[in-house]
């Protein structure tokens, strides 16, 4: 067994229990099962972030080399989200953007407050003062997945390998706005995106040894079932400063909508197929060769678009299928150990992309759209390919290890989801932007000068360009020659770490270069470093301390500080979709998430 413990910055605690059976019988049948829990609170506006989640797994030998096992995985999910912001945000109010307290009342009437027109600081200067700062955004999930697999060895040279599974999770994740009224009167109502998943699949895979080759040939079948709707729910009237009612939970269930927004349903049927050799030329000589076929169908049925928040005729794309359809993806490469500790590898792939589901205007999903901009655009629709060529050298000494990595991609059919306008209606197209060429290298060395000690240092550069210039409609946009979007060209991280008898030490600083946020390049998001130290120790078995402790195998601590000179900086870009330049919104599209500050976490782990 293992039981660990956390605990850390803004009141973050963590629990782990894993129980492990072990042989029960002579047959060999073992089991397991695992328990996590996560609970913290929010380093910035107000609420918590929970996750609890169970694993487990029965083994079933058969013989000596097979065996049949099934697993179970469940996880739940509550947290209040961080709001997204724009770089108008950042520039007149700061990194600080406050936030309204969810869940209270005081919180709920500022929340009504502003969607009024009365704001509180620097937000009346945003171009979206009503929706600049939030009163609650929070994400309920719970997801079930399971299945049964079979490891079977049919004969010395051969096995059989098959799982099948299922996938099931519920979704709601919701928003307080200021532009959808509550039947109560109040000017704020509760929006959810209530997506759910239902997917069903099996993988096979056979696996033959003969003379110096390794045959591998397999099957994969899924079927993808995706439910889309966002519907509005009602929040309680204000009057004379008193809230008429009780201000609902947002980390608990939602229930009886007084408006459906948008709803869509997707089913997607995807079927592959692949067949390899991995040849042994000689000892230090592998060659491999293989193909993967591909055939995906994805479908919308109807779709709903609420008139009264889309505008009359607004209409989602409805009856619509797109395939993906390659019946050859080839796949070669060679690994070669020349001399002593020196390799040299290269591989040679293509591969494509099935289409991507989700709710209205939230991917790059050529369906997330309205049926004008799908009929605009789908005749330029086609799947998502690439190409990627690459050669790499590796060097594993006892005082030196070394790597360098080089790499061409050649991106065909991008989909990009291009926003413009505002946050509560942005018009948004999912467009075919062409090719894009990405050339890039990695390279890493450490240094291991003596015992327990190392210094390592990694670079990359990416220069991965749009092919051409983006056109929208009439609108022709300087994107040929621009760096792609939220990718940044380059990125180093540096570290030295120090072993000495059971305790190990490490400090690191990692940096990110500057990155695109709109297409052509006239907005970006400024490069950061980042500082993070850290120091563990294993006690081993505790009996050499004290002989009523001989039940722990082994006690191990733990202490870690993330970004020690408490950066400000932008983590995530784009998850809303990226706007085309300053003209379209660049300046106040809300599609950036700001990085943690700093933290520290210490940690105590028992194995029994």
């Amino acid at each position: 067994g293992t039981a660990a413990a956390g605990f850390g910055s803004y009141s973050t605690y963590h629990t782990f229990l894993r129980f492990e059976s072990g042989k029960l019988n002579s047959s060999g049948t073992k089991f397991y099962t695992s328990y996590m829990r996560n609970d913290s609170g929010m380093w910035k506006g107000y609420g918590e972030q929970f996750m609890q989640q169970v694993n487990a797994k029965l083994v079933q030998p058969i013989g000596h080399d097979s065996s049949i096992s099934a697993f179970f995985d469940w996880s739940d999910l509550h947290q209040n989200t961080y709001p997204d912001v724009s770089p108008q945000i950042i520039n007149r109010v700061g990194y600080g953007l406050p936030s309204y307290e969810n869940g209270s009342n005081s919180g709920y009437i500022a929340a009504v407050n502003a969607a009024n027109g009365i704001y509180s600081g620097k937000i009346g200067t945003l171009d979206d003062p009503e929706d600049a700062a939030y009163y609650d955004g929070s994400t309920n999930t719970v997801d079930t997945f399971g299945g049964i697999k079979a490891d079977l060895r049919l004969t010395d040279r051969l096995t059989w390998n098959t799982t099948a599974y299922g996938h099931g999770e519920r979704n709601q994740t919701s928003w307080a706005t200021p532009y959808y009224p509550s039947p109560t009167g109040s000017p704020v109502s509760e929006l959810l995106k209530e997506p759910e998943i239902r997917r069903f699949g099996i993988v096979s895979a056979l696996h033959y040894d003969i003379a110096r080759n390794h045959i591998g040939a397999g099957v994969w079948y899924e079927n993808n079932s995706y439910m889309s709707p966002m519907n509005a729910y009602a929040q309680p009237a204000v009057v004379n400063g008193v809230v008429q009612g009780k201000v609902h939970d947002p980390l608990t269930q939602w229930r009886d909508p007084f408006a459906q927004i948008f709803n869509q349903n997707y089913n997607t049927n995807t079927f592959t197929a692949f067949v390899q050799d991995t040849y042994n030329v000689l000892p230090n000589l592998a060659l491999h060769f293989g193909f993967k076929s591909l055939l995906s169908t994805t479908r919308v049925g109807d779709g709903y678009l609420n008139q009264d928040y889309y505008g009359a005729g607004a209409a989602i794309t409805s009856g619509e299928s797109l395939t993906v359809a390659k019946p050859f993806l080839p796949h070669i490469s060679a690994d070669w150990h020349f001399l002593k500790d020196h390799e040299l590898y290269f591989d040679i792939s293509e591969n494509a992309r099935t289409y991507a589901q989700s709710g209205y205007k939230l991917s790059n999903s050529p369906f997330a759209v309205s049926q004008t901009a799908y009929d605009d655009t789908k005749s330029s629709i086609r799947p998502e390919t690439a190409w990627t060529y690459a050669i790499g050298y590796r060097y594993t000494g006892k005082l030196v290890a070394a790597t360098v990595y080089a790499y061409r991609t050649n991106y065909n059919n991008r989909l990009q989801q291009i926003t413009e306008g505002p946050v509560v209606n942005p018009i948004s197209a999912v467009s075919n932007v062409g090719g894009v060429t990405m050339n890039g290298v990695d390279a890493g060395l450490t240094l291991m000068p003596f015992r327990g000690f190392a210094l390592t240092n990694s670079v990359s550069y990416n220069h991965g360009v749009y092919d051409q210039n983006l056109v929208s409609g009439s609108t022709v946009y300087a994107t040929k020659g621009q760096q792609i979007v939220n990718y940044p060209r380059f990125m180093y991280k540096g570290r030295v770490s120090y072993e000495w008898h059971g305790m190990t030490a490490y400090a690191d600083g990692s940096y990110t270069g500057t990155r695109n946020y709109s297409y052509t390049g006239d907005v970006k998001s400024p490069g950061y470093w980042l500082t993070n130290v850290g120091v563990q120790y294993s006690f081993g078995n505790m009996k050499q301390y004290n002989r009523y402790l001989g039940a722990i195998k082994n006690l191990t601590v733990a202490f870690n500080g993330s970004n020690l000179t408490n950066k400000r900086y932008i983590s995530t870009m784009g998850q809303n979709g990226n706007p085309a330049d300053i003209a379209s919104g660049a300046l106040t599209d809300q599609s950036m998430q700001i990085g943690a500050p700093r933290m520290f976490f210490g940690s105590v782990r028992a194995d029994f």
